[in-house]
């Protein structure tokens, strides 16, 4: 069914061009309304009953949703044009802006991937008894509690929960499947007359549960645990943080949809080959630990994963792909703002990047207490802002935006994009990419309004591809002159330079290159490599006998970097006995040189003569010598029935 925008100037606060915006869109518009959400709601229920429309105001989202209720059908779409647009104090015209926003907010969404998470309600609550008892009060009539104890006191009197005392020293798990060890643990004897008593301590304990209250004000049981599902930790100290951590305690029963946030190709990890450590990118940047090594490649927990984004901007091969949403729908949403803006008459728009809590908090607060957002800035938010790297920075670029900003928020995790942008900044010019640190929507204003964006790409570029692909279609796009660019430490694209005088074509490296980016050639003694395959792992320098080879980061514009060259290459060895090519001719002299008169099996000069022999003649050499290993002692006589019989002494 065609949709229709329902368009509110919000009490003649904004300006909306129905006219433009029906050309700019090809979707029919409302009227002009006024007051939508109040004195005109009558017209917003008409709009939803019909079950095409697009709300253009997001602020009274509840209102809308309640009437789509009332009358049982689909809540309509909702799309914010007066906080993100609307509402500025920029003189220029906001049409190609709202036109862009709208196109992006058309686009198909792709279905959220979940797991199902089951938590019966088993809790756990940890701390001194004068903090822990009184909330296992509050929880016990909904949840399975356990108290664990950590101050030396009596067991308390109360049996509506269980008590136990001791030190916990390993946990692991998530929501619903926590596992833990104790030791030092005691249990209520429950006994006997007067003070309950506890029992003798022993180590080893161990519990399962679903929720865990970590209430003891020391070092948290798990990395990043505000990240943790199901483990709620608060200053015991603070009756608001404890109350609130209680409350949500009695929420966590029942099923739960945990999204995948990530997915995860094994064969093209490089994380180790023949147990050469390469690439530990997404292990070292991972806060949760959710990310552990598994052979040759890394393995992912989708239950502890809390979807921040960062291994999937680091990983070089590809392996790890955000995937809530995709990284193509990411490209095509920033390729569609682009292209929108330009088609409706805009010129050089900028890009601002923002999560859906503090960035777009900002961004309402500066609409309707400041200037507002810049005609030319169009914000896109994301899912997580970690997940935001250089292939999208550049994608955005190279689609026509002038310049890029991330807008980071107080809990944003800033290792991944404190190594990505400056990765992005070394492919393109000056300014255009930075990152906002700001908490004040009047400073947001003022960097905003304040900047002076470069000049618009004069030909744009469809983003398509793995981001690899991405990044060097837009880096060579970016830079119309080709050539080679000079990347920092540990970037993902790069060279591999060999010492010829050094590397004896040994090709250990060939054998253990994750990408294919070294090769050999099966007709002569060559090592052959293709820049544009290399992941710049480190596994070729690490595995080099020679210690021949060393990584060069950078990013090759030119075609070469797409085909094949040599890296190495020698005369092949001839056979001294048949003539026959094999192996190089340094490999071969420096092992007779080696071995020759100086280890036992090469002590004389024909056993020596060997080495230098291809495989064949090699075998013919060693049958055909005095000790011969082939050899064997003489055929014993079959033995016959006689010969049994003879020796019998009944015969």
């Amino acid at each position: 069914m065609p949709k229709r925008l329902i368009l509110c100037d919000c009490s003649a606060t904004q300006t909306l061009d129905s006219e433009g915006l029906s050309k700019a869109t090809g979707l029919t518009c409302s009227r002009l309304h006024n007051a939508l959400c109040t004195d005109e709601i009558e017209a917003a229920t008409k709009a939803i009953a019909a079950g095409d429309a697009i709300i253009c105001c997001a602020q009274e989202r509840r209102i809308f949703e309640e009437i789509a209720t009332e009358l049982e059908v689909a809540p309509p779409a909702l799309i914010d044009l007066r906080d993100r647009a609307g509402w500025s104090d920029d003189p220029a015209p906001k049409l190609p802006k709202m036109a862009a926003l709208l196109a992006e907010a058309s686009l198909p969404i792709p279905p959220e991937k979940t797991l199902d998470v089951i938590s019966e309600g088993l809790c756990l609550i940890i701390g001194a008894s004068d903090v822990v008892l009184p909330a296992a009060e509050k929880l016990a009539p909904l949840l399975g509690v356990t108290v664990l104890l950590t101050d030396d006191t009596d067991p308390p009197e109360a049996r509506d929960f269980d008590t136990i005392r001791g030190q916990v020293t390993q946990a692991r798990g998530t929501l619903g499947q926590f596992d833990l060890r104790i030791d030092a643990l005691q249990q209520v004897n429950p006994g006997g007359r007067g003070t309950l008593r506890w029992t003798t301590p022993r180590d080893g304990g161990q519990t399962q549960c679903d929720v865990i209250l970590d209430l003891t004000g020391g070092t948290p049981m798990f990395p990043a645990p505000q990240k943790r599902d199901g483990y709620l930790r608060a200053d015991p100290g603070s009756l608001h943080a404890v109350s609130d951590i209680v409350f949500q305690a009695a929420q966590m029963i029942g099923t739960f949809e945990k999204p995948l946030y990530v997915a995860l190709e094994p064969l093209i990890c490089a994380h180790s080959r023949a147990e050469q450590t390469g690439c530990n990118k997404c292990l070292d940047i991972c806060p949760t630990g959710a990310i552990t090594p598994d052979g040759d490649h890394v393995s992912i927990d989708p239950m502890i994963c809390a979807g921040c984004g960062a291994c999937a901007a680091r990983c070089p091969s590809g392996a790890i792909t955000y995937d809530a949403p995709p990284p193509d729908m990411t490209f095509r949403r920033i390729q569609t703002l682009a292209s929108a803006y330009r088609r409706a008459g805009g010129a050089a728009p900028r890009l601002l990047v923002h999560d859906a809590g503090h960035g777009a908090e900002m961004i309402r607060l500066a609409a309707r207490h400041g200037r507002g957002l810049p005609a030319d800035v169009i914000p896109i938010e994301v899912a997580a802002l970690s997940g935001f790297g250089h292939a999208e920075i550049l994608a955005a670029l190279a689609s026509g935006f002038v310049d890029v900003s991330i807008l980071l928020a107080p809990t944003t995790e800033r290792d991944a994009l404190d190594q990505e942008v400056p990765l992005a900044q070394a492919m393109t010019e000056a300014g255009s990419v930075r990152l906002l640190d700001l908490t004040d929507p009047d400073t947001l204003c003022d960097a905003l309004y304040g900047a002076t964006p470069p000049a618009p790409l004069a030909n744009p570029v469809l983003p398509m591809g793995s981001r690899r692909q991405v990044a060097r279609l837009a880096a060579k796009s970016l830079n119309p002159s080709g050539g080679t660019l000079p990347l920092p430490a540990a970037a993902p694209y790069g060279a591999v330079l060999v010492n010829t005088d050094a590397c004896t074509l040994c090709l250990s490296c060939v054998s253990l290159c994750p990408s294919g980016a070294l090769m050999d050639n099966e007709d002569k003694p060559q090592l052959r490599f293709q820049e544009d395959a290399c992941l710049q792992c480190g596994i070729c320098a690490t595995i080099c006998p020679e210690k021949a080879i060393t990584l060069e980061p950078r990013m090759n514009l030119d075609d070469t970097a797409l085909t094949q060259v040599v890296l190495n290459e020698e005369e092949p060895f001839a056979c001294i006995e048949c003539g026959v090519l094999f192996g190089s001719k340094s490999t071969i002299e420096r092992i007779t040189e080696k071995l020759a008169g100086k280890h036992a099996m090469f002590a004389t000069s024909d056993a020596a003569r060997m080495i230098q022999m291809c495989e064949g003649c090699r075998i013919n050499a060693q049958f055909n010598s005095a000790d011969n290993p082939f050899a064997m002692g003489e055929r014993p006589r079959v033995r016959r029935t006689e010969d049994y019989l003879s020796k019998r002494k009944d015969h």
